[in-house]
């Protein structure tokens, strides 16, 4: 009932959608992965990561450039770049958003580098940090955090966020 409240979702939705007997729109997976601190793409990976009943992961994975589940993140599209239940995300991360939109947390650390583009990163609280190509910025989990554009054309980052030990 927690998650319903905090995702603004009835609980028998969510009831059916754990049994499988409802399919939720982008807009209620987004309000799910917002109230759980994740993503989008991070829910339809884990629903990947499930269907393999595999309890053995392979100890490499190559993952080409035109593979990679895609899919939202944030105020953009997000490249997992790596498959399989592993104990962090590394992503490929496009946007073109001007406005900061809202603010993300979640409780694994995050790392972003830049590939291009000139992206302004605001830490609640903090000073806003302006990251160009070949720049990097790491912050703990919990911290909360959003960034845009400060050039049209956008911006690509390569994101690694921590996937934190299920409780």
């Amino acid at each position: 009932m927690e998650l319903a409240a905090i995702a603004q979702l009835s609980h028998p939705f969510l009831s059916q959608l754990e049994r499988g007997r409802a399919r939720p729109s982008m807009v209620s997976l987004e309000k799910i992965a917002r109230a759980l601190g994740s993503s989008q793409l991070e829910i339809i990976a884990a629903a990947e990561e499930d269907q393999d009943e595999s309890p053995l992961q392979p100890d490499t994975v190559l993952v080409r450039a035109n593979e990679g589940t895609r899919g939202p993140y944030g105020d953009g599209e997000g490249r997992l770049l790596v498959h399989g239940r592993r104990s962090f995300h590394p992503m490929e991360f496009v946007g073109a958003n001007q406005e900061p939109g809202d603010f993300y947390e979640h409780e694994g650390a995050e790392f972003l580098h830049v590939v291009s583009g000139i992206v302004a990163v605001d830490l609640e609280g903090r000073e806003t940090s302006v990251l160009g190509p070949g720049d990097s910025l790491y912050f703990e989990g919990g911290i909360r955090h959003r960034w845009r554009a400060l050039e049209a054309g956008g911006y690509r980052l390569f994101v690694v966020k921590e996937k934190p030990e299920p409780r």
